[in-house]
């Protein structure tokens, strides 16, 4: 089975720790013995951090995105080092260079591509570009909800077709490191590519590798 797992920048690196990297190489290392593996990896609040002060400093919304995308590089490359052997060794700049990079037999971690694509827009076409049987999207909320999962009144869904991904999700904004659980061109991936897809709490990576090994997650699955 061929599985791309996006690895939320909120979850991987609230803040520099080496352990927390290492936690989370071990996860996909867990996988990867079973499994075609490819990781994609989030920004998180220092991507954050770093768009703010280029947009207040004048960057438009497409150089924003370009600095959003070297932060998550640059976590891509730690955890190509927590992973050590096991990983391709540099992080692709493409969707081509990421299958290629594949037939190393290696595990496959790359960040962003291009500006107005968030990594989970990456991941979902970066499964679609390979063909891959499933995409697990590991975040800090627990799965997809009717709406802002703060608010009141918003419930959680256990099971949604592609199509309810896409109505629930195009009310995200789409600004340089904005938050959202899904962004809406992720979600238009997943429904013209059919791709089965979990969306999970991946605070602790063990969730991730249960998701996958056993098919046990807390989460929202969303099939054609």
């Amino acid at each position: 089975m061929i599985v791309v797992i996006s690895i939320g920048g909120s979850i991987l690196a609230p803040k520099l720790d080496s352990r927390n990297f290492g936690k989370y190489a071990e996860a996909v290392k867990e996988v990867a013995k079973k499994h075609t593996v490819f990781v994609v990896t989030g920004g998180g609040a220092i991507a954050r951090e770093y768009i703010q002060v280029a947009r207040h400093l004048g960057a438009n919304e497409a150089n924003c995105d370009t600095v959003g995308i070297d932060v998550t590089r640059l976590n891509a490359r730690l955890l190509i080092s927590a992973l050590g052997k096991d990983a391709h060794h540099e992080p692709p700049s493409d969707y081509k260079e990421a299958e290629h990079a594949a037939s190393s037999g290696k595990i496959v971690v790359m960040g962003g591509v291009a500006p107005g694509q968030t990594t989970d827009a990456v991941a979902a076409i970066l499964a679609e570009y390979v063909q891959a049987d499933l995409l697990v999207n590991a975040t800090s909320v627990d799965g997809i909800y009717t709406a802002d999962p703060k608010s009141a009144g918003a419930k959680k869904l256990d099971r949604i077709t592609p199509g309810q991904l896409v109505d629930i999700v195009m009310k995200s904004e789409m600004r340089a490191g904005a938050q959202s659980i899904m962004d809406p061109l992720a979600a238009k991936i997943i429904e013209r590519s059919k791709i089965r897809t979990i969306v999970l709490n991946g605070s602790n990576p063990k969730s991730i590798v249960d998701a996958i090994l056993k098919g046990k997650h807390g989460g929202t699955e969303v099939t054609p």
